[in-house]
Parts: structure tokens; C-alpha cells; sequence
């Protein structure tokens, strides 16, 4: 049976179809998901995508958090929904707390728009297991509030638990501590990452197609579970 992947639009969501392609192009079928609505139409994980929810209204993600269909994602992903936060996506499942820290301004208050480098850390998550401990990977990168802080305490424990899922590679474009690019909580299902991986699956249009080893992680996750 073909795995189903939902895809939650919101009010200024801007990659959602983006997202929404490459979960096809991994082989899942793409069923979107309305932030208005709790009912998640028996979706076998959940994409969060980039854009701008509620027009970052108070605080990138902070009012979506709210919105009726993250309650009813916060509580599938405790009993095991995958979940993935790409960019705002990641800001919101911060401001969740699904994920620890927060996504803040970047270091000299620039936007960021480039192609980045990445280092894949941990593979032991719903969404990264396809790829190799170092391996690098290229992706595109577009925020203007991506840079990941926490606590000494918490960044200490993301990497004894090996759950940095990906650092930037040098230069760190944004200020990010540690160089954090991407983690994941202590389940393994739920992943933040502010990278987009969404815009690299295709030779045509990205910078490579590395990115879609996260939705054909997905994919071979669900697949051994049945």
C-alpha cells in the first residue's frame, strides 16, 4: 500500500507544494492537510513546510502552534507519527516544544539565501536513516530567522544523545550554535531542519538532489513497519 504523507498548509505557507512534490517524486502519496482542521485523514507522517504562518505574526511559528492541526500532530508524534518541520516548520515545533530551543534572527541581521553544505550526524531518526554518519549533502537555504539556540545544558545533551541530525559545513551562515543545521527529538520520529531539502531532489531545478534522502527515509521507515 502506498505510504501517505500529509502536508499542513497555513496562512502564508510557501513551499507547501514544493514539499508536496517531493513526497511524490519519493513514491508516497501527497494529502493535504488544512491548518484549520484536527482531522489528519489517516496520514502516515506529516510534513511542516517553509514559509511565513500567519505572517510571523508575534514570533515565527508562535501563533501556529495554536492552530487546531498541530494539537492533533503534537499528539499522534507522541505515539510515533513522523513528523518533519522544514524551516518555519522547525520554528514552529519549537515554539510547540516538540523540539527544544528556538530558531532566532541570524547573526548580522542578514536574510540568508544560498546553497549550503551540510554534515549528516545522526541517522537514527524516521527521516535521515538513508543517508551515512558524515556524509556531506547540499541544499538551499532561504530564512531570515535560522539560527538555533538553547541552553549549554540542551545543546550538551543533543549531542551526547546523538541527536544533531545535520550541522552546516564551514561557514556557518547564520550563527547557528554548534553549527546545528537539523535534530530530532529522543524518539527519533519528529525532525526540525532549516535547510530545504524539498528544493534539492531534482538535477533540473536544485543544486543536487541530496535532499531527497529525508523523504525516502520516510519512506523505508513506514515501509518496515508493516
Amino acid at each position: 500500500m502506498t505510504a501517505r504523507v500529509g502536508v499542513v498548509t497555513f496562512p502564508g505557507s510557501l513551499d507547501d507544494r514544493d514539499a508536496a512534490r517531493a513526497v511524490r517524486l519519493a513514491g508516497a502519496e501527497a494529502v493535504g492537510l488544512w491548518h484549520a482542521e484536527p482531522d489528519l485523514a489517516g496520514v502516515d507522517a506529516v510534513i511542516l513546510p517553509g514559509g511565513f504562518s500567519y505572517g510571523d505574526y508575534l514570533r515565527c511559528g508562535a501563533i501556529a502552534r495554536f492552530a487546531p492541526v498541530l494539537e492533533s500532530i503534537a499528539k499522534a508524534s507522541r505515539d510515533g507519527l513522523p513528523v518533519l518541520g522544514i524551516c518555519n516548520g522547525f520554528q514552529i515545533l519549537c515554539e510547540a516544544h516538540l523540539l527544544p530551543g528556538a530558531l532566532v534572527r541570524n547573526h548580522e541581521l542578514h536574510f540568508r539565501n544560498r546553497d549550503v553544505s551540510l554534515r549528516i550526524g545522526s541517522t537514527a531518526s524516521s527521516w535521515s536513516s538513508s543517508f551515512q554518519p558524515g556524509q556531506e549533502i547540499v541544499v538551499p537555504l532561504k530564512s531570515g530567522e535560522g539560527a538555533y539556540v538553547a541552553d549549554e545544558r540542551t545543546l550538551d545533551e543533543l549531542v551526547a544523545e546523538d541527536r544533531v541530525v545535520a550541522r552546516y559545513c564551514s561557514p556557518n551562515p547564520n550563527g547557528s550554535l554548534r553549527d546545528i543545521a537539523a535534530i530530532r527529538n529522543q524518539a527519533g520520529n519528529v525532525v526540525g531542519i532549516m535547510p530545504h531539502p524539498e528544493h534539492a531532489i531534482e538535477a533540473l531545478t536544485g543544486p543536487s538532489t541530496d535532499g531527497l534522502g529525508f523523504f525516502s527515509s520516510v519512506l523505508a521507515h513506514l515501509g518496515a513497519l508493516t
